[in-house]
């Protein structure tokens, strides 16, 4: 038994099959943006840390890529990660979307998530705001049938709902501890690498099905203009795998890359409360997906 006023801290991660809402519940229960998020499935391709702070507990919330089955040495990678994740936490959120049909991408998650003995596993039902009562009691008993789960929760990040619900059950299966983290640090990824992100998610926006995985960025340099303290240069370069998907990502005449370049710009003033200059730049890679040299060159490790 713990005491009433003891405190806990520790690890959770949200999984589930491409574009199920992982991120954009993290982003909730942090309270601010930490990952970024598109409509595009397998957006999240790093495993991010969101940090929430209560009196009573520290959760470190691990945003990891859909698990699917992989078609490039790069969806190999990714779903090394997630997997690799599962062993270091102390709890798992398994996620399915309210409004879809259970499908086999969802049994073949929770068949992997059953080798995983020690670890409570929790069901949470996502995107709640987008199905009707009914269809809501229909998924948690659907959900309840494919494994057996420590807690099964209902929850929306676009409306709120069930959030506090959520982060209680989570804190609960925590060890006590003290904090991990400094008070109020929501996450301990490097600015370089959010930085990157939310170019890639400005590059995201608008573009054709088979584009957004082509798409990496590295961001080369961050360093204060000469001369002005109010003022970030960020000299980033982005990649693609053919000369036809640098032309859809620049556009006529430059429209489109200009368009990133400013949505992108925005975001990372918003993230690093300063002035920034962006420079943007295009090159072609070819087939890096696949090329384990790229994969390194970009981040991606064995």
């Amino acid at each position: 038994m713990t005491s009433p006023d003891s405190h806990r801290a520790g690890f959770a991660c949200f999984v589930g099959r491409p574009n199920v809402g992982k991120s954009t519940l993290m982003n909730a229960l942090v309270g601010t943006k930490v990952a970024i998020t598109s409509s595009k499935p397998q957006t999240t391709r790093r495993a991010i840390r969101g940090i929430v702070h209560r009196p009573d507990a520290q959760l470190v919330i691990v945003d990891t890529p859909g698990l699917h089955r992989p078609r490039t040495l790069l969806g190999e990678r990714l779903d090394s990660l997630v997997l690799s994740t599962l062993t270091e936490v102390d709890v798992i959120g398994f996620c399915v979307p309210a409004n879809e049909p259970i499908g086999k991408g969802d049994r073949f998650i929770a068949g992997k998530l059953a080798a995983v003995k020690k670890t409570p596993v929790i069901a949470v039902v996502t995107k709640c705001d987008l199905a009707s009562r009914e269809q809501i009691a229909e998924q948690l008993l659907a959900v309840s049938e494919i494994a057996e789960f420590a807690d099964v929760v209902p929850v929306s990040a676009q409306s709120g709902d069930q959030l506090d619900v959520l982060a209680d059950v989570l804190v609960r299966h925590l060890p006590e501890s003290p904090p991990l983290y400094e008070d109020g640090q929501l996450t301990d990824e490097p600015e370089q690498v959010l930085v990157g992100e939310l170019i890639r998610e400005a590059a995201l926006e608008g573009v054709r099905d088979e584009l957004p995985h082509s798409i990496a960025v590295v961001v080369d340099e961050m360093l204060p203009r000469e001369d002005r303290d109010d003022l970030l240069d960020i000299y980033a370069h982005l990649f693609v795998e053919r000369p036809s998907q640098k032309a859809i990502v620049i556009g006529h005449k430059g429209e489109r890359l200009r368009e990133v370049g400013t949505k992108a710009r925005h975001q990372i003033e918003a993230l690093l409360g300063t002035r920034v200059y962006l420079d943007l730049r295009i090159s072609v890679l070819k087939d890096w997906q696949r090329d384990p040299k790229q994969l390194r060159r970009l981040g991606f490790y064995d």
